[in-house]
């Protein structure tokens, strides 16, 4: 689409790092890929000995790798691990990594600096033997100058990283282990705008104008006063909107401000349909010399959160549909992958999801590149705990040296991305029931402010208001709020759970609006389930009594109708949030499963029942409950497979919209029409089985809109392999995620098998992942073979760094074996 564009007169304009999902001039794109280059490959690695870095050289027990990299997942899942099964029942650990490098002459009168995106923790870092400096949070990011230590032309440098998460345990999930989100080398001049120096925002939108404030600190790093030119554009794709030049002088040693405004003619507004994204690319010249070229994506939009009215997005009223989501990636464990959370993201955005909340932490920056470019609504979270401990060594030992500065390098880091719409200072906060909790409350509310005064403050209270008796019925009864609450430190009031107050809300809270920040936790198996759907149980009864009971091998019904006592089924929160525009919606727990934290059990289950996709990425059944409420698309879904005993009596579950009604046929004989009746999200029929095939038609006036069916299977016969993508590029890190599924004789999915199965692989690939979603199975996620769960399986391929065809077949004992070719382009 073509559109006008008034070019701008703009003082400066400046950066935030390397963004690839925009486009800008070739020369620019060049200049910014050479400012900040990927620092992944060829390190290498040593396991827990020894404690101190002066013998740390000494060794000789070197493995070669690339990062992002989890020690963790690479062992074995053990009962006694002091992790315990909250940590996934697999152990920390110290770690040590390094890497030799040379740095080119030619830069020995710039600066260099190595940024590391994340280390899980307690990290140390030496450059030819200096020491750089300590960083105990393990979720962010940070950096040091090398340049005072560096070798130049061909004498080596050796950096060495000691990761100690040896003290367990010091999280109430699996956290993973070691250098395992991404590390960039940066190089600039000596004049150069400083990281996450840049600031924009959008104060005044309208359908044909937009303000855009821009804040750059450039830092001088000479001993002597320069003259620079700035010069600033910015894109809109291929289209630079707007150019301009500007002399500035700046002192020795000194650090400056510099602020402009820049009107745009006709913006492109970004929305979760449509995320249109800008760029801002400040080019810094000193005596006819670039000495940085810094770029800053962000977007152009209008947001409020309104009391009666919910969450409003450029003027229009949208409802939060969000889930959170931890930070491992299922059977890749910690290890950052940017095409494994884009898969993650695409499955949830197929189901309608347009929230995420980055629980209890701060998240990859990928991640909030990624729903800049997809459309989501970001809760970016700082805390799991503050002062007061959760488990035994965790960040509450390093609160009050670090608090401040960890929060403040995540709002800088993140202030300018478009998906960010609140920031949330903590997770079910101990301290929120007194006033402690007031008064650190208010203490990080004032750092948020100081830098970034254009969106609110959250917190997830568990609940936001007092209760007495039993918290599945008492939230009806007068109430107080909690003194974190109460504070006036948060701009919106946040509900963990406790979906029977929601209505209660204005009553409570008559002047802060409404955001539900964690909702749900139903607990479900895929592909198992109880005999009868209809009767609500709660596991564990209480969340202070241990679980004793349940169904056989630790499995949960995926019938929407177990939840935790803190919690609720899936479909009772959303019937809540949907009806009242108030609510502005609701992140559930959560998206995916995740490793550890199993509730309701304990060992042998490592991995949760929460998700609404299970671990290897395969939808539950109320994956399509969400669907049919939260997208426009047609949705049939019929639960639960067809493959029972003679004479059992099955409950059939459907999920549809876009219809009037739904007619089930079992071997072609009609079992009669249903269709939802008030506020109800499924129909369900009771059919005594019979072996043969169960299908549901949809129809809308008469008319057909969609067919479902599930048939019994035989004796499985065959494996089948399809790749969520058959191409992929030959970077060392691209991934094709391959589902297997076990046939009959006839082709006809066999729902109930669990063979193990076998990979193998050839070409210039490798397989870096198994799994099966199944949180009860103890086989490593990165071995070549995998028992299947519920008739599937996965197995993850990741492309080598040359141009390949590789072939994945999958086997097992007595099955017709299955093959599938991917190009690595």
């Amino acid at each position: 689409m073509t559109k006008s564009y008034t070019k701008t007169i703009i003082t400066t304009v400046a950066a935030m790092g390397l963004f690839t999902f925009m486009s800008c001039s070739s020369s620019d794109s060049k200049a910014i890929a050479n400012r900040k280059i990927n620092f992944n490959t060829n390190w290498q690695f040593h396991l827990n000995t020894p404690a101190d870095k002066d013998t740390v050289t000494t060794t000789t027990q070197w493995r070669t790798l690339n990062l992002p990299h989890d020690w963790s997942i690479e062992g074995q899942f053990d009962q006694k691990s002091p992790t315990g099964t909250g940590g996934g029942a697999l152990k920390g650990g110290l770690g040590w990594y390094k890497k030799t490098f040379t740095v080119e002459e030619k830069d020995s009168t710039k600066l260099t600096s190595i940024a590391f995106d994340a280390v899980y923790r307690n990290s140390e870092v030496w450059i030819n033997g200096h020491y750089l400096g300590k960083r105990p949070n393990g979720y962010i990011g940070f950096r040091y100058n090398l340049t005072p230590y560096l070798n130049y032309g061909n004498k080596p440098n050796e950096i060495i990283v000691k990761a100690d998460n040896s003290k367990q345990p010091n999280s109430r999930w699996y956290s993973g282990s070691g250098i395992y989100r991404n590390v960039w080398l940066e190089t600039t001049g000596k004049v150069h705008v400083l990281a996450n120096g840049t600031y924009i925002t959008t104060p005044e939108v309208a359908a044909n104008k937009a303000t855009v404030k821009l804040q750059t600190i450039i830092k001088n790093e000479y001993t002597t006063e320069k003259s620079a030119t700035i010069t600033t554009k910015i894109y809109y794709g291929d289209s630079k909107i707007t150019a301009l030049k500007q002399e500035v002088r700046l002192s020795a040693n000194a650090e400056k401000t510099i602020s402009q405004d820049a009107i745009m003619d006709n913006p492109e507004l970004w929305s979760v349909e449509k995320p249109q994204l800008y760029k801002a690319v400040t080019e810094i010249t000193i005596d006819g010399e670039v000495t940085d070229t810094y770029a800053t994506p962000f977007g152009i939009r209008t947001f409020k959160f309104d009391l009666d009215k919910g969450f409003i997005l450029n003027g229009k009223q949208v409802k939060i549909k969000g889930v959170c989501l931890h930070h491992d990636l299922g059977p890749l464990g910690t290890a950052f992958n940017t095409r494994a959370m884009e898969r993650e993201l695409q499955i949830m955005k197929d189901m309608g999801v347009n929230g995420i909340r980055t629980t209890h932490n701060p998240p990859a920056p990928e991640l909030l590149d990624l729903c800049d470019k997809m459309g989501f609504i970001v809760m970016d979270e700082a805390y799991d705990m503050w002062k007061q401990q959760k488990t035994e060594f965790d960040y509450s030992h390093d609160w009050d040296k670090w608090h401040v500065k960890d929060l403040q390098d995540q709002l800088y880091r993140d202030r300018n991305h478009p998906s960010v719409f609140m920031w949330s200072i903590g997770n079910e906060i101990p301290e929120q029931w007194n006033e402690k909790g007031a008064a650190i409350g208010k203490e990080l509310a004032a750092i948020v402010k100081a830098i970034d005064t254009t969106r609110p403050i959250t917190a997830a209270m568990n609940p936001p208001i007092v209760v007495s008796g039993d918290i599945n019925t008492q939230f009806d009864k007068a109430s107080q709020p909690n003194a974190l609450a109460a504070s006036g430190a948060l701009d919106i009031i946040g509900y963990n759970y406790a979906h029977q107050a929601y209505t209660q809300h204005k009553i409570n809270f008559p002047k802060t609006p409404f955001i539900a920040t964690e909702t749900t936790s139903a607990l479900e198996t895929r592909g198992y389930y109880d005999a009868k759907s209809d009767t609500i149980k709660q596991w564990p009864v209480r969340w202070d009594i241990p679980f004793k009971e349940g169904n056989p091998g630790n499995t949960v019904s995926a019938y929407d109708q177990v939840q935790t006592p803190w919690g609720s089924t899936h479909e009772a929160t959303w019937k809540v949030i949907k009806k009242h525009d108030y609510l502005a919606g609701m992140y559930v727990w959560t998206g995916f499963d995740y490793i550890g934290e199993p509730t309701p059990y304990d060992w042998p289950s490592i991995s949760s029942y929460f998700g609404i996709v299970d671990l290897a990425g395969f939808p539950k059944d109320v994956y399509y409950m969400y669907q049919s409420e939260w997208t426009t698309k047609n949705v049939l879904h019929i639960l639960p497979h067809w493959n029972w005993k003679a004479g059992q009596t099955v409950d059939v579950w459907a999920y549809y919209n876009n219809a009037d009604e739904v007619e089930l046929y079992l071997n072609g004989k009609s079992l009669g029409k249903k269709s939802k009746q008030g506020d109800d999200l499924h129909i369900m029929w009771r059919v005594p089985y019979q072996a043969g095939t169960l299908k549901a038609i949809s129809r809308k006036n008469g008319k057909i809109v969609l067919e479902a069916e599930v048939k019994t299977a035989g004796a499985p016969a065959a494996l089948k392999a399809v790749a969520d993508r058959a191409t992929i590029t030959a970077d060392g890190s691209d991934l094709s995620y391959i589902t297997i599924d076990i046939l009959d004789a006839n082709g006809v999915f066999a729902a109930t098998a669990n063979n193990e199965i076998t990979f193998s692989l050839k070409g210039n690939g490798k397989i870096v992942g198994v799994c099966s979603g199944d949180p009860v199975s103890h086989e490593s996620y990165k071995g070549n073979k995998h028992t299947a769960l519920s008739g599937k399986c996965l197995v993850i391929v990741q492309a080598g760094d040359k141009a390949d065809n590789l072939q994945l077949t999958a086997s097992a004992a007595g099955l017709k074996s299955a093959t599938v070719a991917i190009t690595i382009k």
